[in-house]
């Protein structure tokens, strides 16, 4: 029996229904991690259909291949980021997609995973890197960079009003050699914050430098933008997001693209000939019924929202 690690996809049901519309399709799943939501997608595909799956994650990918490969032969497996795909399925002679999906979500195993330096629940070098293998650790950037510079990435990417103050402490510990571990940020943190406010603290700050050094949200942009050279008419895009930077930069993507016209308000009839090239098919995004939440407390903060190709 293969061992389980412990991650549970969110949103499973309502992203596999509204993504796959033709069981013959070649869907890529961007961020395939531990298979949850593959292993649903490939139930639904007859043995023409394809998916194709990307994780930067090495251990992930290998645990996915032998979970599937005990039941599927349809799909292949690729180390890279997401926003690759396009380069990837070049090589792979793949033209168009009948449906994409990324889970912007990090998976419980990586975030109990105690080398790995995601959570400051436990004490661990200061990693944070989905790809293990290349690229610059959280610890690598706090101990190279400038006071000012973590303040701004805290503010940017936590959304941490205490950004200022944090930074300053993270700065000093580096300066006496102390800034290696989750613990030695998670000190920093607790030592500049109200102790009521701590806990929301330290997850904006860790949210925030993980962000930063793999640089998620610019991954996410880039990926958007491929979508419409790559899925076919009447295919969809599915992107589940778990916080509100994510979330902003997806409605704003579909939003604009489902655009019929952007002339100014001012102009009496349109000039500007705009052809949409999405239709949004969830308005406001789905969000976990409380029954799944009730099973799997990290669907709390998860958003699905759908679009379609014209």
């Amino acid at each position: 029996m293969l061992p389980s690690p412990l991650h549970q996809p969110v949103l499973l049901e309502e992203a596999v229904s509204y993504l796959v519309t033709d069981p013959d399709g070649i869907y890529l799943d961007g961020t395939i991690g531990f298979g949850g939501h593959a292993e649903a997608l490939l139930s639904k595909l007859s043995k023409k259909g394809q998916l194709i799956g990307i994780d930067l994650d090495p251990y992930a990918l290998d645990y996915t291949q032998k979970r599937l490969s005990a039941h599927f032969t349809s799909y292949s497996l690729h180390h890279g980021n997401f926003r690759e795909y396009p380069i990837l399925l070049q090589k792979e002679g793949v033209s168009t997609l009948t449906g994409m999906l990324i889970d912007l979500g990090t998976s419980s195993c990586q975030i109990d995973s105690v080398y790995r330096g995601f959570s400051f629940q436990q004490d661990a070098p200061l990693d944070m890197r989905f790809n293990s293998q290349s690229g610059m650790t959280a610890g690598d950037f706090l101990n190279s960079s400038t006071e000012e510079n973590i303040s701004d990435v805290i503010k940017k990417y936590g959304e941490e009003r205490h950004h200022r103050k944090i930074a300053g402490k993270i700065s000093r510990m580096v300066k006496g050699g102390k800034m290696n571990t989750t613990f030695d940020l998670k000190e920093a943190v607790s030592g500049s914050v109200h102790p009521r406010y701590v806990t929301k603290s330290l997850a904006r700050v860790f949210q925030a430098i993980r962000i930063h050094i793999n640089h998620e949200l610019d991954s996410l942009k880039g990926a958007l933008q491929s979508s419409l050279g790559w899925v076919k008419a009447g295919g969809r895009i599915a992107i589940i997001s778990f916080h509100s930077l994510e979330d902003r930069i997806v409605k704003q993507f579909f939003k604009k693209a489902a655009l019929a016209c952007v002339c100014p308000k001012e102009f009496p009839v349109c000039v500007c000939d705009t052809t949409p090239e999405l239709k949004i098919l969830t308005s406001r995004g789905i969000k976990a019924s409380a029954e799944e939440v009730k099973h799997n407390s990290r669907s709390r903060s998860a958003k699905l929202r759908v679009a379609e190709r014209i």
